[in-house]
């Protein structure tokens, strides 16, 4: 428990964290400053930087959440209520993560290789509002997490 929890905090900061900033601060920033072309450009960087540190959040949470729970609880049947629900919360954000990256993302590169402005404004768009959806369920988990064993 000594490294999986700090890990598993850690890791959920820098996903959670990486979000709330993006959709809170860059991105308005960035619609406030910045043409289509160099905007878009700017979240195909900003995600090529961030997505390989969500991956390594994924495989964090996932080994060190799934060992805490079979090493420590006993496996789910001992965990409570509120790890349950972090588990689920934690699968449904990691696969709307996974579709994001494989569909939206690489079509996002695609478009901007291909200097097609509209098709990559879509998928940004699209990204947008799966990684508003993704932050809300992030900050729901760390809330479950964090006082759940308390409800």
């Amino acid at each position: 428990m000594l490294i999986a929890l700090p890990l598993h905090v850690l890791a959920a900061i820098i996903w959670v964290g990486g979000m709330f900033f993006a959709y809170m601060i860059l991105r308005a920033v960035a619609a406030s400053l910045l043409e289509p072309p160099a905007r878009l450009a700017l979240w195909s960087q900003v995600f090529k930087r961030f997505f390989p540190w969500v991956w390594a959040a994924i495989i964090v949470l996932l080994s060190s959440g799934l060992w805490m729970t079979f090493v420590e609880f006993g496996g789910m049947k001992n965990a409570g209520k509120h790890i349950h629900l972090m588990l689920t919360l934690g699968i449904i954000m990691m696969l709307l993560f996974l579709h994001l990256f494989f569909a939206y993302y690489r079509k996002l590169n695609t478009a901007l290789a291909a200097k097609d402005i509209p098709a990559a404004e879509q998928q940004l768009n699209k990204i947008r509002r799966m990684v508003g959806v993704n932050l809300i369920l992030g900050l729901v988990t760390a809330v479950v997490a964090s006082a759940g064993r308390f409800i």
